[in-house]
């Protein structure tokens, strides 16, 4: 029997809090087996709270809990079944660090599951002794435990989406927690109705709370703030507004490429062409982080066509706008000169300002972008192109969760 001096060392190194080790054995080719009880006597009963120590019946249950260095660890628990004292009612008590009808500690499946975000199930499995099945179920747990959870203190929301396959028109729904930068929704489709139920099932513990949400340029989004979030300030995401001026930046220069292409002037043509070759990321990327060869290249653009001249210049200062103003009223007045002068050349992007100024000018007194959801966006696509079943959408909602939960 080993001492207590042993034992008093079991029990620290287990750190498993509630719990102290009784006895241990190291078992060859198995490893070793701890057996613990728990500390606290009492049990609370799952039928009328009261506490009572009064035991119906024990049984022994034997789980796999954290490796020690090499050695697998198991322990063995007397999982006792408890007669209330005060209801008469039998049950079983509760182990917090072990998932209801499973044989493992809840940590160990944590670990677990983090490897298998960085490998494959198969070499998981055989790296730690269990079945592949053991593995499928530890996902399908959890994952199902974070579908139903709710988030918690959101106050700042952002809705976006992710295309399924790129061109086809069909995305997935991306809801993001801003402050902590973790995703706490994700929707099959973008259609208003699902969007709706999804977050009506929040409740209004969660929804009344929300301060603020960033969506991009689709009316539906602000329909349903509007109902499910009226206290929420709407701010429309500023990269989304500037996409739609480099849109139209970028039709004009095609535009103009496929004029040049019909000239019968061959000079003239392999002119312009010239000018216009590879014209597209020099236009669109920000002037400021342009090295000095791509600077050039913008010149010879310049030098091509006075039309994508204005409108490079014209982008350059409704990008300066969102970084310089610091206040709805002279962001307001900036947007409204800035769409004075740049109406002919860009009738599309002067039609959404004026649709969504409201939601627009926001963001002067918010500062809030969707920069972080952008990131996201860029992992959720590195998920997608892992062998995860990306195709399913269960499979793929399933591993978003966990990269988040598990790997922060």
């Amino acid at each position: 029997m080993p001492s207590n001096p042993q034992l008093n060392l079991m029990t620290n190194l287990l750190q498993l809090e509630g719990v102290t080790v009784i006895n241990y054995q190291i078992i060859k080719e198995i490893g070793i087996v701890l057996s613990v009880e728990k500390i606290e006597p009492n049990a609370t009963c799952i039928y009328c709270g009261s506490k009572t120590r009064k035991v119906h019946q024990n049984n022994e249950l034997t789980i796999r809990d954290l490796p020690w260095g090499e050695k697998s660890v198991y322990l063995k628990i007397n999982r006792r079944q408890m007669r209330c004292e005060h209801c008469q009612k039998k049950f079983t008590e509760e182990l917090s660090y072990v998932p209801k009808k499973r044989t493992y500690t809840e940590r160990f499946r944590k670990k677990i599951i983090e490897e298998v975000l960085n490998s494959d199930i198969k070499n998981v499995a055989k790296r730690n002794g269990v079945s592949e099945q053991e593995i499928e179920t530890m996902l399908k747990d959890v994952g199902e435990d974070l579908n139903q959870e709710k988030p918690r203190e959101l106050r700042r929301l952002g809705i976006d989406e992710i295309a399924v396959i790129k061109g086809q028109g069909n995305y997935y729904v991306v809801l993001v927690d801003l402050e902590r930068g973790v995703i706490v929704g994700i929707l099959e489709k973008r259609i208003e109705e699902e969007v709706l139920k999804y977050l009506e099932a929040w409740g209004e513990e969660v929804l009344t709370k929300i301060e603020e949400v960033s969506i991009d340029l689709w009316k539906p989004y602000k329909n349903i703030v509007n109902k499910l979030m009226p206290q929420a300030e709407v701010v429309a995401d500023r990269f989304h507004v500037m996409k739609q001026v480099n849109e139209e930046l970028d039709a004009q220069r095609k535009t103009l490429k496929r004029e040049a292409k019909e000239l019968k002037d061959t000079n003239q043509k392999e002119e312009i062409l010239s000018g216009l070759n590879k014209s597209k990321y020099v236009l669109l990327k920000n002037e400021e982080d342009l090295n000095e060869e791509q600077k050039e290249k913008l010149e010879q653009v310049y030098k091509t066509s006075e039309v994508l001249s204005k409108m490079h210049q014209l982008k350059e200062e409704f990008r300066d706008i969102f970084e310089t103003q610091s206040d709805w009223v002279s962001g307001l007045f900036e947007l409204a000169d800035w769409c004075q002068k740049a109406y002919s050349l860009y009738p599309k992007s002067c039609g959404t300002i004026r649709r969504w100024i409201g939601e627009i000018i926001a963001y002067f007194d918010q500062g809030t972008t969707q920069g972080i959801v952008e990131g996201i966006n860029n992992k959720l696509k590195l998920i997608k192109r892992r062998a995860y079943g990306f195709r399913n959408f269960g499979n793929f909602q399933l591993r978003s969760f966990l990269t988040w939960h598990f790997t922060r």
